[in-house]
């Protein structure tokens, strides 16, 4: 990919923390004119049409009739399908910025799978106290002293679920994937491919309630849509690899840190969304405790890694 890999890096960085950090806001706009269902199936067909256009330029290989396919389907649905499908139908009930805090602890779910799934992966004090911290700043985030009744609470929920959902698929990845060595753009175009498979049977089964809901394709729902598939979906997955392959992997994810700021002012600034004291304030001690949890310490590069989709 000589063109894509010609942006400077710290450029592909900024567009990637931007990219990631604005998903919540298209979803949020693509939700004034489309069901949840749709606003999942439009941003995977986008990000679907934009890596299969990279994959064909970049003339990467594709694995034949293998058993890859059924584990790359099983990170479709647990990396995308489940996820996204979560996050899209909790914003009909929270803000956006709200989505974008809890997506932050996708880390912090990942290492308890990683923990409990992989022998490699000790139960270290470091881990278990930044686990802690972490979960404290959720706790704080979610504020149970407030008593959240119905929506929003089952809503912060799902956004919880759609985490610990992510942190299920990079475990599946890293233990049946990433050992054949593939080239990330090779995963992602097919992960991505047959989640819009997925999509699309789905959507049709719902068609009848969409019809019910109605549909309108204003220009922003439209453009929102196609940002949220092209960038947020296709091509945010190639930066990433990049910026991995050229940082390593523990200085790419440091866009961890950055998703939640971006998603937050947008929502505040664009959306009028307000914020309570607590938000921010669970969230800088969730980013302490992921802090924590990694470590400053650097590890080897693998050839395929993604920091924190969304």
């Amino acid at each position: 990919m000589p063109k894509l890999r010609s942006l400077p890096v710290w450029l592909q960085f900024a567009l990637l923390a931007a990219t990631w950090g604005s998903s919540f806001l298209f979803v949020e706009v693509g939700l004034e004119g489309l069901t949840p269902v749709q606003v999942v199936w439009a941003r995977m067909a986008g990000g679907a049409v934009a890596l299969t256009c990279v994959a064909l330029v970049a003339r990467v290989p594709i694995p034949g009739r293998d058993v890859v396919w059924l584990h790359i389907g099983v990170v479709a649905v647990l990396l995308c399908v489940v996820p996204f499908l979560l996050f899209a139908w909790a914003q009909q009930y929270i803000a956006s910025s709200l989505t974008s805090i809890y997506n932050a602890t996708t880390p912090l779910m990942t290492m308890l799978v990683a923990m409990a799934a992989l022998r490699e992966e000790r139960l270290t004090a470091r881990r278990i106290s930044g686990v802690s911290v972490g979960l404290a700043g959720v706790l704080v985030v979610l504020a149970p002293w407030e008593g959240l009744p119905g929506g929003p609470l089952v809503a912060q929920l799902a956004c919880l679920s759609a985490t610990a959902s992510y942190g299920v698929a990079f475990v599946y990845l890293r233990r049946f994937v990433a050992p054949r060595r593939l080239p990330a753009v090779t995963v992602a175009t097919l992960q991505v491919g047959i989640g819009a498979a997925i999509m699309i049977i789905l959507g049709l089964a719902t068609a009848r309630r969409g019809a019910d809901h109605g549909v309108d394709l204003s220009a922003s729902v439209v453009v929102s849509m196609v940002a949220l598939g092209v960038l947020g979906t296709g091509m945010a997955y190639v930066w990433n690899t990049n910026v991995v392959a050229a940082w390593g992997a523990t200085a790419g994810a440091t866009v961890t840190y950055l998703t939640p700021v971006v998603g937050v002012t947008l929502g505040v600034t664009l959306l009028g969304e307000r914020l309570s004291w607590n938000q921010p304030v669970g969230a800088a001690i969730v980013l302490v405790g992921i802090t924590m949890t990694t470590g400053t310490e650097l590890r080897p590069r693998t050839p395929m890694r993604s920091s924190e989709p969304t």
